[in-house]
């Protein structure tokens, strides 16, 4: 028999996944809570203006990146995302690398939103988590009630997770609606607070830094801003629509989130600050809400900051577990994460994992943790590179050529420039958004990481058989993709 006619085992992802709940899937996860909490920090590092106007320039660079997710989608609606594109462009070996830093980054925002929600709590009701200190790290104390609460949440969301996209789906719809009703409230209500004023927008950036720098300071952070997109691509294979709806999804979340973050922007800057203490507040936005609203007004704003949190555990749950499924259904990472729950039709190991790893979080620190998720830009820039050049090398401008699509040629060649410029923002010295040295130290640890495991695993991937690997990844026979790409010996 030959091995390219055996049958392989793809699972059973169960098609459930409407448009609507994509849309709140990518656009949820791309706020999550930083809308809310960051405006403080921003306004004080470029001014609310300035801000404004990088993540609106942002947002249009990721739209250039996503024209290839949605072109790729389109032809591959296979969960994995970046993960099965690079194996399309590149092969096993750069597909492993590839999900290797995009699962960290993806675990980290999910740990960072189960941390920010005792965060909040301790904000609204300081003496309520300040119970049972057991040690400090990096200056941080941490309290058991801290951690108790952060693994509560935690095993809610793995427990919706486990029940299925449609119910995990649902729920992050509301979530948004919710959300989007409290934003909208609040803007319109800021021009009527006793506190508004337009002049303390004043300075509109940076003066220290001047306008550009102050500019390019925010749109060097985009990456992380609007992570979250890229969650569309992972759920794929359980779309409810065509795929060819994908990129308009993308467009539409990317859109509402960058205006979303306008407008907490504006209502941050505009409400006077009574306390005259910028740099002392930990929380602006939830300084100037209680000066204009009192406790009504904070308690409001903390229920969309707790659907944004909600929006994003739910959301990077949901797409990080399917991109484990499709790299443990490939064997590329152990096939026990491909295991499907038998009533759910739900990755629940790959779940369970995410989770546990998660539940590490809330023990180091609020600081500790932070030094790791800022680079986790790094891990989804990889990610974003790699997709725009499987699309580089996928379409052609040869009219010939079975896959001639000059347009997608164009803004994937693009899309990899603007993806390597938001890596080198990120690693090279002296850029406005370079990692603090104890991320480059985490993100070197990850890597030894990836390494050790990848030369464990190196004996496995290589006796997998090309077809085979194809099929389970692309749910494509390798003599399709060769007539699509070529016999190319780079995608071994």
């Amino acid at each position: 028999m030959r091995h390219k006619d055996k049958k392989v085992n793809r699972g059973d992802l169960q098609q459930t996944l409407s448009e609507r709940f994509v849309w709140a899937i990518a656009y949820g996860s791309c706020i999550g809570w930083g809308s809310f909490i960051l405006p403080g920090d921003w306004i004080k590092s470029s001014g609310p203006i300035a801000t404004s106007i990088g993540i609106i320039i942002g947002a249009l660079l990721m739209i250039l990146i996503a024209v290839s997710y949605g072109a790729l989608v389109e032809r591959f609606p296979v969960s994995g995302g970046a993960f099965a594109f690079s194996f399309l462009g590149f092969g096993r070996y750069v597909s492993f690398f590839s999900a290797w830093f995009i699962t960290f980054g993806y675990v980290c925002v999910v740990a960072l939103n189960a941390t920010a929600f005792s965060l909040l709590i301790k904000f609204i009701f300081p003496s309520v988590l300040q119970t049972g200190k057991l040690y400090s790290i990096a200056g941080w104390d941490v309290y058991i009630t801290e951690i108790i609460l952060a693994t509560v949440l935690l095993l809610v969301f793995m427990l919706i997770a486990i029940k299925g996209a449609s119910v995990s789906g649902t729920l992050q719809y509301y979530f948004c609606i919710a959300m989007v009703i409290v934003v909208i409230l609040m803007f319109l209500g800021s021009f009527f607070a006793p506190n508004f004023d337009v002049s303390s927008l004043q300075p509109l950036s940076n003066p220290d830094k001047g306008w550009f720098q102050s500019i390019i300071a925010i749109v060097a952070i985009a990456p992380w801003a609007f992570v979250g997109f890229d969650n569309i691509p992972q759920t794929a294979e359980e779309f409810d629509f065509k795929p060819n709806k994908t990129f308009k999804l993308i467009v539409y979340s990317l859109l509402a989130a960058a205006l979303t973050y306008v407008l907490m922007l504006l209502y941050t800057g505009w409400l006077e600050n009574k306390s005259g203490n910028l740099n002392g507040n930990l929380w602006l936005t939830g300084t100037v809400t209680k000066d204009a609203f009192g406790m009504v007004g904070l308690g409001i704003l903390a229920l969309a900051i707790i659907m944004g949190i909600f929006t994003g555990l739910n959301g990077f749950l949901m797409s990080s577990s399917r991109l484990l499924f499709s790299m443990g259904r490939s064997g590329i990472m152990p096939t026990v994460f491909s295991k499907l729950h038998r009533k759910y039709k739900t990755p629940y190991v790959a779940i369970i994992f995410l989770v546990l790893v998660s539940m590490i979080a809330p023990w180091l620190g609020r600081n500790a943790l932070t030094w790791i998720v800022d680079m986790s830009s790094t891990g989804v820039s990889v990610g974003y590179l790699i997709t725009c050049l499987a699309a580089a090398k996928l379409f052609s401008y040869n009219k010939e050529s079975n896959t001639y699509a000059p347009v997608y040629k164009t803004f994937a060649i693009i899309g990899s420039i603007m993806s390597f410029i938001f890596l080198c923002l990120l690693l090279v010295p002296f850029s406005p958004a370079v990692l603090s040295m104890p991320s480059f130290i985490a993100l070197g640890a990850w890597t030894l990481l990836g390494l050790i495991f990848f030369f464990i695993r190196l004996p496995k991937l290589k006796k997998m058989n090309k077809d085979e690997l194809s099929r389970l990844i692309l749910n494509r026979k390798e003599e399709d993709l060769k007539s699509l790409v070529g016999d190319d010996t780079s995608r071994k």
